[in-house]
């Protein structure tokens, strides 16, 4: 459809009034049922030792509270994480609203970011997002479009292969780390959901430093090699004698 998520999502309500169509996204209740087992599972891969912080987007903050704050009230755990919610600089109500000191929500028109499944400037779940910060002393952070690409080039470094949305989840460990929000010695959960096979094309724009007007500081560009054993092997100890230079 020639829309943004939140253009979809005002016509699938009105679709779901008028036909049997059944409403599956997050306006439903056991829709958030199901998802607040990922708390359930951080805790017990923690062996009931509660993490510092919970980094994660909008639609998943509020189901991770109600499954922290379940545990909680069954006595298996004796208090929640604090909660961080990031948000796309080109798509932030939340944060602007955090920002404000919670004095009033203005939704607006989302522009393009590479993280597009939260590219929504009138979320559904604004109330119960701001719910489950209050409640857990939590934090709304951004992310502008180089600082979630710079995120991922460092994540990946590391051997992971991390998708648009989890970038943004980064860049805010990365801000509040470095402002000391964020301790060294606290123990921190940043949520992914989804794999970045499924995005790919960013990630090749940024090592071949093709996003206009980005810096790409941790590019790693592709080489083109002839199809010869002594091509590969030039540019191989080429790689090899710089990479030992540098450590």
């Amino acid at each position: 459809m020639d829309t943004d998520f939140d253009g979809c999502m005002k016509l699938i309500r009105e679709v779901t009034v008028e036909l049997p169509i059944y409403l599956a996204n997050s306006l439903n209740s056991l829709r958030l049922e199901g998802q607040k087992t990922a708390a359930i599972e951080i805790l017990q891969q923690f062996d009931w030792e509660v993490p510092d912080w919970v980094i994660g987007n909008l639609g998943n903050i509020y189901v991770f509270y109600k499954g922290f704050q379940m545990c909680k009230e069954l006595g298996l755990v004796d208090k929640i994480p604090r909660l961080v919610c990031t948000q796309a600089a080109n798509a932030n109500p939340l944060y602007l609203y955090y920002k404000s000191g919670w004095k009033e929500f203005s939704p607006l028109k989302a522009t393009t970011t590479f993280a597009y499944a939260i590219q929504i400037g009138d979320p559904v779940s604004i109330d119960r997002a701001v719910f489950a910060l209050k409640n857990s002393g939590g934090i709304v952070e951004e992310a502008t479009e180089e600082e979630l690409m710079d995120a991922t080039a460092q994540a990946d470094s590391t051997g992971m292969f991390i998708f648009p949305h989890t970038r943004v989840a980064l860049t805010a460990l990365i801000k509040l780390r470095n402002r000391g929000v964020i301790g060294g010695s606290d123990r921190t959960v940043v949520v992914s959901t989804a794999h970045g096979l499924k995005f790919t094309q960013s990630k090749i724009d940024y090592h071949s430093r093709a996003i206009p007007g980005m810096e790409c500081r941790f590019a790693n560009p592709p080489v083109e090699v002839k199809a010869e054993f002594g091509a590969v092997m030039d540019v191989l100890k080429d790689y090899l004698w710089s990479y030992s230079k540098r450590h």
